[in-house]
């Protein structure tokens, strides 16, 4: 049976407060006084933040599912070319923390077109959370912006393990999977159905191609057009002053990430 999206946000607000508290009582335990002098206490420290991010990340992605509603999202007029570059330079500087490289190609130096920012940045974290967790030491994880003809296409690319041919068809689903559950390791669910969501909020679509062994292309394609309107719009997420990027990636990053030196 399938589940009532309308009641997930509804949750989250409940969650998100009982978090808090746990967090707040947490680090009057371990206050970042003793933590910056005691290692071991601030290594046990950071797998409580941790776990902590990962939780709040979620509790976030539930909110978020007013996107995979057909509504379309609200859009404004931004340079999207600035947009990506602020977005990879955050997320770069974690990859050296799964040994990671990273790339970022643009098709031009400016590009205005009309987009909803706080959507598209959890798209692109989704897709660069399954990146980092899915490809080894050593990998390169590529974003890509081209322009072809009246669309503007987004890629995240990996060099990690891939996903078989028969787990691509359903790969956008959520909620769907009792009766053939995918590997813990194909990270199937909410986040990618969230992705399939925002991109057509845009109007647009979102693709993925693998080869087992050889990694991951993730492509968002979207109309190149103007709203005409550069409004902020409502943003979804709450990140309660916590790093934004670290906590989009969170599931994706070793528990050194989190030590309080690290920050």
């Amino acid at each position: 049976m399938d589940m009532d999206l309308s009641l997930l946000p509804q949750a989250a607000s409940q969650l998100r407060g009982a978090l808090s508290n746990l967090y707040f009582a947490a680090a009057r335990l371990a206050p970042a006084g003793d933590r910056e002098r005691n290692p071991d206490l601030d290594a046990r420290a950071a797998l409580v933040d941790q776990s902590y991010y990962r939780l709040l990340r979620l509790v976030n992605n539930l909110s978020a599912t007013r996107y995979m509603s057909e509504e379309p999202l609200p859009l404004r007029d931004r340079d999207i070319v600035e947009f990506l570059t602020e977005l990879f330079a955050r997320a770069a500087s974690l990859a050296p923390l799964r040994g990671l490289e990273t790339r970022l190609i643009c098709a031009a130096d400016r590009h205005i077109c009309a987009f909803c920012p706080d959507a598209l940045e959890l798209l692109l974290y989704q897709l660069l959370s399954n990146a980092f967790k899915y490809t080894p030491s050593g990998g390169l994880i590529t974003i890509e912006l081209r322009l072809v003809g009246k669309r503007v296409l987004l890629s995240v690319e990996d060099t990690g393990e891939g996903i078989p041919p028969e787990r691509l068809e359903a790969l956008f689903d959520s909620y769907h999977q009792a009766e053939n559950p995918a590997p813990p390791s194909q990270g199937l669910g909410l986040g990618l159905a969230l992705c399939r969501g925002i991109a057509q909020g845009h109007g647009g679509i979102l693709t993925a191609e693998s080869h087992p062994g050889k990694g991951s292309r993730f492509t968002f394609s979207m109309p190149d057009r103007l709203s005409g309107s550069n409004l902020s719009d409502l943003p979804f997420d709450y990140s309660g002053g916590f790093n934004r990027t670290l906590m989009a990636l969170s599931d994706a990053m070793p528990p050194e990430a989190f030590h309080i030196r690290a920050r």
